[in-house]
């Protein structure tokens, strides 16, 4: 770390030890799981090391935390399990091993999720638990495990079945982007995006100069399936199933061998079936009562999209439009 970059830290830290509400000291606490440096550094970063502005950043993140009890999150199961399994198959997300150097590898499948199977409210719940599961559980138990701090991780984005239709996910994917840059930021070391159809391709070269040098160079677009870039990072048991083999397409997303379940976005998957029992567990705690458990979904309030964002999304969805239209002519 630079002589600036800890002076910003010292100066950001002086700041935190100023708040009194207890109830954002608290949620203070769950976000930085006792690495405090490594978080203000986050924050910072996200605002180019303006002190001033991470401290409102941070702030606002832990109003947003506590307005939305962000911090009970863990404690509200999806239920009944069918609905959730609907969930976890139409929202394609899920931890497939660890790098080399013991961060997670969350795979996502952008292309083939269709969010299709609850309510906007349901889909923004799970994003957000599988968050605070990562940030709570996964890390701190990398950390340990590593024996240094573990804050990030890597994200391998598969675009397989990418279609015009994602339009109508738009929304939702900006309510969920929206939410993570503004109160997780940071937290994502290297994108990999695989499996690159046509669409993304013609997207990207309109997207890519709208975004932040910062983000530019978290992001790396692979040749196929990105298997022989991934293996330097990655051992082949944490690469995820849609990786393992060149020409895997749509169909990766159901792959099964040997009998054991590859996928790492099913909820049979020991990564979902770990996250679904510690919800669970957690809301007996809470309860502390073994009577069934019964929840609507959580509905947490959007912020607005910052103009970085918004101008990424309007992009998209103007994209999208005009590839439409050429189609249809």
């Amino acid at each position: 770390m630079s002589t600036a970059s800890e002076e910003a830290v010292k100066q950001l830290r002086i700041l935190m030890e100023d708040v009194e509400d207890e109830s954002l000291r608290e949620s203070y606490r769950n976000i930085h799981q006792g690495y405090p440096t490594e978080t203000l550094l986050r924050f910072l970063k996200a605002r180019d090391y303006n002190v001033h502005k991470s401290h409102q950043m941070l702030l606002d993140c832990l109003q947003w935390r506590t307005q939305n009890e962000i911090d009970n999150i863990l404690t509200k199961p999806i239920v009944p399990v069918e609905l959730y399994r609907g969930i976890r198959d139409s929202q394609l997300v899920g931890l497939s091993g660890y790098s080399k150097e013991g961060l997670p590898v969350i795979a996502i499948g952008v292309g083939l999720s269709t969010y299709d199977k609850a309510s906007v409210h349901y889909y923004i719940q799970s994003h957000i638990q599988m968050n605070e599961y990562r940030d709570r559980v996964v890390l701190p138990s990398a950390s340990k495990k590593q024996g240094r701090p573990i804050c990030t991780c890597l994200k391998v984005l598969d675009m397989s079945g990418l279609k015009l239709s994602a339009l109508s996910q738009i929304k939702l994917m900006t309510a969920i982007t929206t939410i993570d840059d503004l109160n997780y930021p940071e937290k994502t070391d290297t994108y990999y995006i695989v499996n690159v159809p046509y669409i993304f391709s013609a997207c990207w070269k309109t997207i890519k100069p709208l975004l932040q040098e910062r983000t530019k160079k978290k992001i790396q677009v692979l040749k196929g399936c990105g298997k022989d870039e991934l293996l330097k990072v990655m051992d082949y048991e944490s690469l995820p199933h849609f990786c393992r083999r060149e020409g895997s397409g749509s169909g990766s997303g159901r792959h099964i061998s040997n009998g054991t379940v590859d996928n790492c976005f099913s909820l049979d998957h020991s990564f979902h079936q770990e996250l679904y029992n510690y919800v669970q567990q957690q809301a007996l705690v809470k309860g502390s009562s073994a009577a069934p458990i019964r929840h609507g979904s959580v509905h947490v309030r959007f912020p607005e999209p910052d103009t970085e964002g918004t101008k990424i999304f309007d992009t998209l969805e103007s994209e999208f439009q005009k590839l439409g239209n050429d189609h249809k002519a």
